[in-house]
């Protein structure tokens, strides 16, 4: 059971904010913040509200039905009502709980994906292409924005590696539960046999970070410039336009070359490095936090095996919550991905609040 001190703050809240913003005396930054804070509170304050009154109606209910004076169809209305209000208190219960569970700062930002062919040679990189188109669609969908910031082909015309930037509401929240590992299974073009294959690639999401978000100091970075290699022209082949950046003190280091300027691959290696530094203690810290980590949903193993993308068979499983699809083909035309992304969700909101039940 939640406090009722603490649902009742959430109201003296609410309402604290809607008057100063009704107010007019506020700065807009200030407006802005209170305004998000605001709409927050107004997806729960009627089942905050709710909350507060189930127990002075549940005792109007229970004086009806004990007073031996009242006729029999008065109570069965009242015990219908009883039945009614002890469900609702519990769906607001769970939401309100859900509501107060610590909020990961990181879910409301962008996000950086990055996709590797693994296990499975030529075939593997071509899996990593399906990957990425994949979350190309998705994308278009719901209408994110996806930059690409780095690309590398293979021999067979998939994808060896794909970095992007997606930007727009909620990604990070949408798409962490993608790192891990994706694994396919499926007959190759070049298979003559008609055997079934196994590959694999590797995605890793991590929140775009913001310079306030992370302080990187000049001194602990070291930065080479070399001649890009591969395709891009001529001017990018025979100019020391790429670029390697060293995070000295966790050794991190991340090239970018895709560029004709030095500058740009610059501005995108810093993109990639302080997205990854931040993940890297936000990593640190929730394991601090959390003893039993791989016992939840992983949001950031590159080497746990979440998925698998069975094309005989057509469907595709996640490992993590036993939940399989026979729809493969919508799935990766991005169709049946809010289904597999609302259960992980779920699941993840059940795992936490098991374990603030427990902690009660």
């Amino acid at each position: 059971m939640i406090p009722l001190k603490t649902i009742e703050e959430l109201i003296i809240r609410h309402s604290s904010i809607e008057k100063e913003l009704s107010s007019g005396g506020l700065d807009n930054k200030l407006f802005a913040e209170k305004s998000k804070e605001y709409a927050d509170l107004n997806e729960i304050i009627r089942n905050a509200k709710d909350y507060i009154s189930f127990q002075t109606e549940k005792e109007d209910l229970e004086k009806i039905l004990n007073d031996a004076s009242v006729d029999q169809e008065l109570k069965k209305m009242a015990d219908l009502e009883m039945t009614d209000l002890q469900n609702r208190y519990e769906v607001n219960e769970k939401k309100l709980k859900l509501f107060l569970l610590p909020k990961d700062e990181a879910d409301k930002k962008n996000a950086i994906i990055e996709i590797r062919a693994g296990t499975g040679g030529l075939e593997a990189s071509l899996f990593a292409s399906d990957l990425f188109k994949m979350y190309e669609k998705v994308s278009h969908k719901k209408k994110w924005s996806l930059e690409l910031i780095s690309i590398s082909r293979s021999d067979a015309g998939g994808l060896k590696e794909v970095i992007a930037s997606i930007k727009g509401s909620n990604i990070y929240s949408t798409l962490k539960y993608e790192s891990g590992v994706h694994r396919v299974q499926r007959v190759p073009d070049t298979e003559t046999q008609g055997r079934v294959h196994t590959s694999a690639a590797t995605v890793a999401v991590l929140p775009e970070a913001e310079e306030v978000d992370l302080k990187i100091n000049d001194t602990d970075l070291r930065i080479d410039v070399f001649r890009a290699g591969g395709p891009g022209g001529q001017s990018v082949n025979t100019t020391d336009s790429a670029v390697r950046i060293t995070h000295i003190p966790t050794g991190l280091s991340v090239s970018q070359q895709d560029e004709k300027s030095q500058h740009k691959n610059k501005a995108k290696g810093m993109k990639i490095l302080r997205a990854r530094l931040y993940e890297l203690e936000r990593s640190r810290i929730e394991q601090e936090r959390s003893q039993d980590r791989k016992t939840k949903i992983g949001t950031g193993d590159r080497s746990e095996r979440i998925r698998t993308y069975n094309f005989p068979q057509g469907r595709v499983t996640d490992h993590r919550i036993n939940l399989t699809l026979h729809k493969l083909d919508e799935f990766l035309e991005g169709e049946a991905f809010d289904e597999m992304i609302e259960s992980l969700t779920l699941q993840a909101q059940e795992e936490s609040l098991n374990s603030l039940n427990s902690l009660n």
